[in-house]
């Protein structure tokens, strides 16, 4: 499905030329409504959440999150995706999260209290010029649904800037380490981890204490 939405876009291009109409005529996109409008829906609709940076002690989880933009299909997504900032121009303790939609990025939301989370994270000081491909290679498998197969598992995708590292993580549904292990080693993939380099897999309940230890690692 990621490879499908890319190619998508890429058919859509303004300067594609569509079938011919006889040996000597080419229509382009601006000679049909239909293809010029066309869109192409994904199984679910995502929310784009944004957490700025607290910029005094008396604002709130709540007052920081705040939800940018709801949409179904891939043309949609790409104009999106091209009209914010990139994962590496944002605010030090700052967060993109994308959920499937009527889901809070929050650990007390309904559907992510009996979940938890896979996550990596990039150490700045290692230089990480293409955190914005990986990041990018993340969205594309959560709402293309190739990093999972049936389950109906990951609830969305974070990114949390910090001032040591950048950290990609998974939210999922439950606790349930059949259906993880999947989820766990396809991230390994998306983000092209090497094999010394470990996805961890902290459940919401214990991970709301500092220090709490991984369930899964792989």
């Amino acid at each position: 499905m990621a490879e499908e939405i890319t190619q998508k876009t890429q058919d859509l291009s303004l300067d594609s030329k569509q079938k011919s109409v006889d040996k000597t005529t080419t229509t382009t996109v601006f000679d049909s409504k239909e293809e010029f409008t066309a869109k192409h829906p994904l199984n679910n609709r995502w929310t784009l959440w944004y957490t700025k940076p607290q910029t005094n002690k008396s604002e709130n989880w709540h007052d920081l999150l705040k939800p940018v933009i709801t949409f179904s299909s891939v043309e949609e997504f790409w104009g999106i995706y091209n009209s914010i900032p990139s994962a590496n121009q944002i605010p030090l303790k700052s967060d993109y999260h994308l959920f499937k939609e009527g889901i809070r990025p929050e650990w007390e939301d309904e559907a992510n209290a009996k979940g938890g989370k896979w996550q990596h994270s990039f150490p700045k000081k290692e230089g990480n010029s293409n955190i914005n491909d990986l990041w990018l290679r993340g969205l594309l498998a959560v709402i293309g649904e190739t990093i999972e197969d049936d389950e109906d598992e990951v609830n969305g995708i974070v990114i949390n800037v910090r001032k040591p590292a950048y950290r990609i993580g998974i939210w999922t549904k439950d606790c349930d380490a059949k259906k993880l292990r999947t989820v766990g080693e396809r991230l390994k993939k998306i983000l092209q981890l090497k094999d010394e380099q470990k996805v961890e897999f902290t459940s919401h309940d214990p991970s709301s204490t500092r220090g709490s230890e991984a369930q899964i690692v792989l």
